[in-house]
């Protein structure tokens, strides 16, 4: 068991399957109280149960649609009175739609900007004070590769990851010095349900099947710097190397990975 996690509350949004659901479920083996919160109640109790039944910890569940802000909004401010003081927080709520810029759906690019984006900001500013109040805890933000490296077809979905790492980076530095640890979590592609929404097709979940990460070893190494003071983890490690050299040489590498990059 981490001494880090025992006892502590960790609110965890988009909980009601894939990394949500590991998250939840480790949070619990080290101890900890996670509280979860998305749209599927019957999901989310059934998590519930199976959490309090092997690790006797009781959870908290919120069924609440983070596209709606007021809803969520009277939401968070729900789970602080039930709950008190909130240790940890994991912005783990994310959607994707793939589809070139010309061709989307309004209600498809509104929505990822009020998930990936407006609901992350809400719940973090709501709240950051009760966690300066208590002068510690824990924010990790879901990010992605696809914040570091944009593709075709995913230019919404990587704008809202673009601003969560931006927030990130800004966030951290406002409130490390305060006692509150600030981490960006970027992922490449994860095997949960995520591509089922993104590309109907399959097309794009097949063609990385082979280098897809598993979600609950994600969960794991989130949950292992819990309360920690890390900057970032990056998933798989080779892709972030990848990011590196993109970021110094943008043109050469959107020449020689024309190919991968519009695989979507």
């Amino acid at each position: 068991m981490n001494e880090r996690v025992k006892g502590k509350k960790v609110l965890i949004t988009g909980a009601s399957s894939g990394i949500g659901e590991f998250l939840a479920i480790h949070v619990a083996r080290e101890g900890g109280t996670p509280i979860l919160a998305a749209r599927s109640a019957h999901k989310l109790e059934i998590i519930a149960e199976k959490i309090e039944e092997v690790f006797g910890i009781q959870t908290p569940w919120y069924k609440a649609d983070l596209s709606n802000d007021a809803e969520w909004k009277d939401t968070i401010d729900r789970i602080c009175y039930e709950h008190g003081s909130i240790d940890g927080l994991i912005n783990n709520a994310g959607i994707a739609v793939f589809d070139n810029v010309v061709e989307s759906n309004w209600q498809d690019i509104d929505r990822m900007l009020s998930v990936n984006v407006k609901s992350l900001f809400r719940t973090t500013h709501q709240l950051l004070p009760h966690l300066l109040h208590h002068g510690e805890g824990h924010i990790i933000n879901i990010a992605s590769q696809a914040g570091k490296i944009a593709t075709p077809k995913s230019a919404v979905y990587s704008a809202t990851k673009h601003a969560v790492i931006g927030f990130t980076n800004a966030l951290r530095m406002e409130v490390e010095p305060k006692g509150i640890y600030v981490t960006s979590v970027n992922l490449g592609p994860v095997r949960t349900k995520f591509f089922q929404q993104a590309d109907p097709s399959g097309k794009y979940e097949k063609s990385v099947d082979k280098i897809m990460l598993d979600p609950n070893r994600v969960a794991r190494t989130v949950v292992d710097c819990l309360f920690t003071k890390q900057r970032e983890i990056n998933m798989p490690s080779w892709m972030d190397s990848g990011s590196k050299v993109y970021s110094l040489a943008p043109v050469t590498m959107e020449k020689l990975m024309q190919k991968q990059f519009n695989k979507k």
